[in-house]
């Protein structure tokens, strides 16, 4: 095509730019209704995955019981052996209550959930030590002080708050006791200038979270649950006994062993197509049987060499 003569210092000219998206006689324009019509395709292409994304969202959420203190981690729900039954609980003050259980199966503890976000605490293991804190929904960690006084003010993590969890050897299996930094605390405080104090250290029992009943005048019912941190004897496993046992209810997504079943699970959810294009070639049920549980085994790669000699022989067999 033969180009225009242009001279020296001639301003180009700008040239009108048409449109690639042309309008209807109608005035609407069909590339955003294609846009509006691909989307609303692509939403309700795959309701199943949305499905299956829900499920399992809703699986984490959900809560189960802690089986060794390993598992204490996240999200949890301290369940105090008390009747009715009740749970350690903290207000934007740091004040420290009993709060009663509503969200149960049929009255059962082991079956409770929370409905305030005041009963739940953030229990993180310490780094270098058996131990854990626990922060409440104000932030602020929970705390026994030196007379098992039970508070939640605290900003940093000290002596006063790191608990150590061990599982109870009487009730039945599911409880844990929560020893507290108030026996040490009031030991090393004993420590003085004569050998009597070393004796006294020697002589301090280790001391517990314990939920006892106690008279009060400000309640209908002239008593209360009351929440200390200095109990040196435990639960004998009787009911209105020491009250060191506690229930440990937490999410199931920070639970180690759910977590490593659904690893397994996910595993194991290998198709035959998937299988056959591993090893080359078409196989029998008892050859995907084989393959499958060797995936859950772990000694898959060896198998599926297995597989692939045992069949070039029955080719040529």
């Amino acid at each position: 095509m033969v180009k225009p003569l242009t001279f020296k210092g001639d301003k180009p000219k700008k040239r009108k730019h048409t449109s690639t998206s042309t309008t209807t006689t109608d005035g609407s324009h069909p590339s955003k209704k294609q846009s509006t019509s691909t989307s609303l395709t692509t939403q309700q292409e795959d309701p199943s995955a949305t499905e299956h994304h829900d499920e399992n969202t809703l699986s984490d959420q959900s809560w189960v019981s802690a089986d060794t203190s390993s598992d204490i981690s996240g999200p949890i729900l301290l369940i105090l052996r008390t009747t009715p039954p009740t749970c350690l609980a903290t207000d934007a003050h740091g004040t420290v209550f009993a709060s009663p259980l509503e969200n149960m199966i049929e009255g059962d503890p082991r079956t409770a959930e929370p409905h305030d976000v005041r009963q739940v605490w953030i229990a993180s293991k310490i780094a270098g030590i058996e131990g854990w804190s626990l922060k409440g929904s104000n932030g602020r960690y929970l705390t026994s002080d030196k007379h098992g006084i039970m508070s939640a003010n605290a900003s940093a993590i000290s002596q006063h708050e790191i608990y150590t969890i061990n599982e109870s050897g009487v009730g039945g299996g599911g409880f844990f006791v929560f020893g507290t930094g108030t026996g040490a605390s009031s030991s090393s405080a004993a420590q003085g200038g004569d050998g009597v104090d070393d004796k006294e250290k020697k002589e301090k029992k280790q001391t517990y979270i314990v939920a006892r009943t106690v008279t009060s005048k400000t309640t209908a019912s002239g008593t209360k649950v009351e929440v200390r941190g200095d109990e040196t004897n435990l639960d004998d496993g009787e009911e209105g006994g020491g009250g060191t046992n506690i229930r440990v209810r937490m999410q199931a997504r920070f639970k180690p062993r759910i977590q490593a079943s659904k690893e397994i699970k996910a595993r194991e959810k290998i198709g035959r197509k998937e299988l056959e294009g591993i090893v080359g070639r078409r196989l029998d049920d008892d050859e995907v049987k084989r393959l499958r549980k060797a995936r859950k085994e772990g000694d898959f790669h060896e198998v599926v060499l297995d597989v692939r000699v045992r069949g070039k022989h029955d080719k040529f067999a």
